[in-house]
């Protein structure tokens, strides 16, 4: 399996970047980590001519607290993630869901921009993301932008990224008191994929009761998609095992469902209610 030709191009900022991404057009793609590019552009299901390289940009690899909110690098690799204390204390299905990301090989290389960018419906990033409720913060010829996680995610491989747009930066709000949040996954046993996941984020009331719930499916359909009737039914609920069997029964109802060798689209629909169901309970203790 060897790629077609192309240019390979070394950024050394984000301005170059943009203006090789203008010079090119639909000729050029963006490496970062590289772990699902370099595979495509193999099997030759992806020929770009020119190859532009941001692994030298300087800068697009941190992780802080900023002004109410964590700010991470696009760049930032998995295994740096997976082990962040800032990261660790606020979000915890973020190291978590990395954690469960391909191998070590793979995290050690793979990027959370990269992965935010390229939509797979089977990556665990988009979902984390949107369930988060993450700021995405793109930079391109007109300058900076930020789009909201809930706007980004458009379709299949697809983002609301434009033409010449380089991620750079996810912010995360730092979370309510009584704040948990979780990640599970059926994954493929080859490549670690999520047959179909859920990351919940759940804010419980002084009471006990739901103040708030982020329910996302990923897997199991054509892109990340946020399980909205799951979310309304939790919320002013208190969240025992029954009441969130039932308000995750049907999370998959909506959704775009994939169907491959690896599951039937009933198959994915049952396994989503189940990780819902998983990941509900299991921020709801969190919290």
């Amino acid at each position: 399996m060897i790629p077609a030709t192309f240019d390979y191009h070394v950024a050394s900022s984000v301005d170059e970047a943009i203006a090789l991404l203008q010079q090119y057009g639909d000729d050029a793609k963006l490496l970062a980590g590289g772990h699902s590019l370099i595979p495509t552009m193999k099997l030759r299901l992806a020929q770009p001519g020119h190859l532009i390289d941001l692994g030298k940009i300087g800068g697009l690899s941190y992780i802080r607290e900023d002004d109410g909110a964590v700010a991470v690098g696009a760049m930032t690799t998995y295994t740096t993630i997976m082990g962040s204390e800032v990261l660790g204390r606020y979000f915890a299905l973020l190291p978590e869901g990395t954690a469960l990301i391909g191998d070590t090989q793979v995290r050690n290389r793979g990027t959370i921009g990269g992965s935010v960018a390229h939509s797979d419906p089977a990556a665990d990033m988009p979902g984390i993301v949107l369930a988060l409720k993450a700021d995405i913060v793109v930079r391109g010829p007109n300058g900076s932008r930020t789009i909201k996680a809930d706007d980004f995610f458009t379709g299949l491989f697809e983002t609301a990224l434009q033409a010449g747009e380089v991620v750079t930066e996810l912010r995360f709000a730092k979370p309510h008191a009584h704040t948990g949040s979780a990640y599970v996954k059926l994954a493929n046993k080859a490549s670690h994929y999520a047959v179909a996941g859920c990351a919940a984020v759940i804010t419980l009331n002084s009471d006990g009761t739901c103040a708030a719930a982020s329910v996302v499916i990923t897997g199991a359909s054509a892109k990340a998609t946020r399980a909205s009737a799951v979310e309304a039914a939790l919320v002013g609920q208190r969240l025992d095992e029954a009441t969130v069997a039932a308000a995750t029964a049907n999370a998959a109802a909506g959704l775009e469902m994939l169907e491959d060798i690896h599951g039937s689209k009933a198959y994915r629909a049952q396994m989503s209610g189940i990780m819902a169901k998983r990941a509900v309970l299991k921020a709801t203790k969190r919290a």
